[in-house]
């Protein structure tokens, strides 16, 4: 028993002496710096920092090998106490969220029932998953499970749900994911971000220039989350209540609703939660990234510009806007007239950008009253021109001289002078576009008693917004169509009527449009006294061709030629956007543009080149475009509110109300909920409602 207890007792003594002298020879001096970041670290050991754990990462941070916002839990508070600490001065981050952008779940088309491991991960083995929709949520809630943070659970729909306040942007979600349909992003990532064919885009996400989120703020309004449903839009879109009122809602023409029903009223959601904001008197706190100490001069203050000026101050920089008028806003405060968009709207939308810091210099000429020369003297890195369109295509027939003969873009801007234009009882607007419409409603709203649009085509070929024709058409404008004004007729300088000749349509020309051709001994007199020509627009680019002139290359158009994947000029820190890069367009094509650019200047500044936008959706995404959709029971589309025409007459009161809220929740419901391949079914209430409806119908047959 003795021999066994001295064995051991041996043994014990010469490892002791062995692990004494190895402590000698290995002996490590551990940092102290790395226990003190240990502690300033949440100890989560979420891995969202990309290392094993909070012990690897406080390593990497001392070493210095990892900058100190590694630490996503942590936040900017963490990385400001670590950066203290290690004496690396101020550092400033910007939130990050894990987001779902995509449908699928229990709501897309089974290709077979799946009995495995209840985990997407598995199910993906199986012939990509059990359901038809390569951009579909698989609904087995792995991304649940793999959050450290309680931040996401499974919805109604078989969707995760992401919950902000406990989301830290770690990615968990993102590498448990196998379809690829988590990200983690920032604001800054959403500003930067361009649609890309591999997303789940609804059709009617896909055909809007500024690629607003349609269906993901419906269902906010649906929800009467009218906050959030605003913040989604005000994302892609900072001019809410104004293309509310102006766009022609193209996204509208793609809605899935249409196959079987009417289109979603879309235009009128945005009216409804953007004047919502209007009402509360306060403005919704919009995010703005740590100031880059950038500089960026933005020559023109309408759509485009305004836009650029508002993405470009969220990313940081300063930026201040150049404008030639007195006030801000371009077409939309001088040619769009206050019974489409009251002026004291768009003074509130544009207060709101510029209260995020932007600067404004108006009653200034480029070229003129400041060059490019002078901007770069005073620190501006960049220079956006966005100067819009304002000269105008002139007939340049016989008697265009006469008293009383108006330019469209003229006439309009005279209602922001001293006094009224004046127009006679009998006016004549040429041309089909919205100009043409704005101005001959206008001249009603005078006093003329009689209106008359002479176009060289037919009315399916006028490219005034539809609903413009409409309105005019309901207020008695009468249309000359397939009329071309052939001579003014005057008497003591004065215009007393224009002379037309009948057209008919020809061949198709390159764009399309059937050409206008003249039918020989068709003339004809229209009497008037006053003639509005509104026949097209093209940019004053009498910068480029001045003492300082900037010698710019401009295409055939009159327009600034820049490069179209990035929008920059020949001169490199110079860009342009909007109208007077494209010709004359939408407005919200124009806040599209102002986005654009702004990711184009804020990667020239901060990286020195600009990075291409792969796969970029331009049209629609292949089989997003459906022949039939199931489960679309028949409802009313809701409609605005509009003066009678007695009070239009005489008076530039707004014609088109906002709806209410009811009406609004109610618009919301019919929104299928789109993604590429799937839909919803309308809610229980509508079907219920429907089928109360053709009930009583068989009843009274019977």
């Amino acid at each position: 028993m003795l021999t066994p207890i001295l064995v051991m007792s041996g043994i014990g003594t010469i490892a002791a002496i062995g692990l004494g002298i190895a402590g000698k020879i290995f002996y490590v001096d551990e940092d102290p710096r790395i226990k003190h970041v240990l502690d300033l670290l949440p100890g989560a050991n979420c891995g969202g920092c990309g290392f094993a754990g909070c012990s690897a990462c406080a390593e990497a941070l001392v070493e210095g090998s990892a900058p100190a916002s590694i630490c996503v839990v942590g936040g900017a508070e963490t990385a400001g106490e670590i950066a203290g600490y290690l004496g690396l001065g101020d550092v400033n981050i910007e939130p990050q969220m894990a987001t779902p952008d995509c449908k699928g779940g229990s709501r897309a088309i089974k290709k077979y029932t799946y009995s495995g491991f209840d985990d997407c991960r598995a199910a993906m083995q199986y012939y990509r998953g059990p359901i038809e929709c390569d951009h579909g949520c698989i609904g087995l809630g792995t991304c649940v499970k793999a959050c450290k943070f309680g931040a996401i659970e499974m919805g109604h729909e078989g969707l995760p749900v992401f919950d902000p306040d406990r989301c830290v942007g770690c990615g968990e979600c993102v590498r448990a994911c196998p379809k690829g349909i988590i990200s983690v992003i920032s604001e800054k990532t959403k500003i930067l971000h361009w649609n890309q064919y591999t997303e789940c885009l609804a059709p009617c996400r896909q055909k809007c220039p500024a690629q607003i989120n349609i269906p993901k703020y419906i269902k906010f309004i649906r929800e009467g989350k009218y906050t959030e449903a605003l913040l989604t839009i005000k994302e892609r879109n900072p001019l809410p209540l104004v293309c509310g009122r102006v766009c022609p809602e193209p996204c509208a023409l793609a809605c899935r609703r249409s196959i079987e029903d009417e289109p979603v009223a879309i235009n009128y959601l945005k009216r409804f939660v953007a004047d919502w904001e209007m009402e509360q008197g306060t403005r919704l706190p919009i995010p703005i990234s740590p100031s880059t100490g950038y500089r960026v001069a933005i020559v023109g203050g309408g759509p485009a510009g305004l836009t650029a000026a508002y993405f470009l101050r969220r990313l940081g920089h300063e930026v201040e806007i150049f404008e030639l008028k007195p006030k801000l806003g371009g077409m939309l405060r001088y040619g769009i007239p206050e019974y489409r968009l009251p002026k004291k709207i768009l003074d509130w939308e544009i207060q709101g950008i510029l209260d995020l810091g932007v600067k404004v210099t108006t009653t200034v000429e480029f070229g003129k009253d400041f060059t490019l020369e002078l901007l770069k003297a005073e620190g501006f890195q960049s220079v956006i021109l966005a100067v819009g369109a304002w000269s105008e295509h002139q007939l340049k027939i016989e008697g265009d001289h006469l008293e009383g003969v108006y330019s469209g873009i003229n006439f309009l801007e005279q209602f922001h002078g001293d006094s009224l234009p004046p127009v006679g009882k009998r006016v004549v607007v040429i041309g089909g576009g919205n100009t043409a419409m704005d101005a001959a409603r206008s001249s009603l709203r005078l006093g003329s008693e009689k209106v008359t649009i002479v176009y060289r085509r037919s009315r399916d070929e006028m490219p005034a917004n539809p609903a413009e024709i409409v309105a005019a058409e309901e207020e008695n404008i009468e249309f000359a169509f397939l009329s071309a004004p052939n001579r003014i007729l005057g008497d003591s300088g004065k215009v007393t009527s224009l002379e037309v000749l009948a057209m008919k349509l020809g061949e198709s020309d390159k764009d399309g449009r059937r050409r206008p051709v003249v039918i020989e001994g068709s003339e004809r007199i229209i009497e008037c006294d006053t003639i509005i020509q509104a026949i097209g627009q093209f940019p004053d680019l009498k910068f480029n061709h001045g003492p300082m002139k900037l010698e710019l290359p401009e295409t055939r158009w009159h327009t600034i030629d820049a490069e179209e994947t990035t929008l920059q000029t020949d001169i490199p820190d110079i860009f342009t956007a909007g109208d007077c890069f494209t010709g004359p367009g939408l407005a919200v094509e124009a806040i599209a543009a102002g986005r654009y650019v702004a990711r184009s200047v804020h990667y020239h500044m901060t990286e020195g080149e600009i990075p291409p936008i792969y796969d970029q959706q331009k049209d629609f995404i292949y089989g997003s475009l459906h022949e039939s959709i199931l489960g679309v029971h028949s409802t009313p589309k809701i409609h605005e509110s509009v003066i009678c025409l007695e009070d239009r007459l005489g008076t530039f009161l707004e014609v088109e109300g906002t709806i209410n809220e009811q009406d609004a929740l109610n618009e919301s419901k019919r929104c299928l909920d789109c993604g590429v391949y799937c839909y919803s079914e309308d809610p229980p209430e509508l079907q219920q409602v429907s089928q109360v409806g053709i009930a009583e119908i068989k009843v009274s047959q019977n």
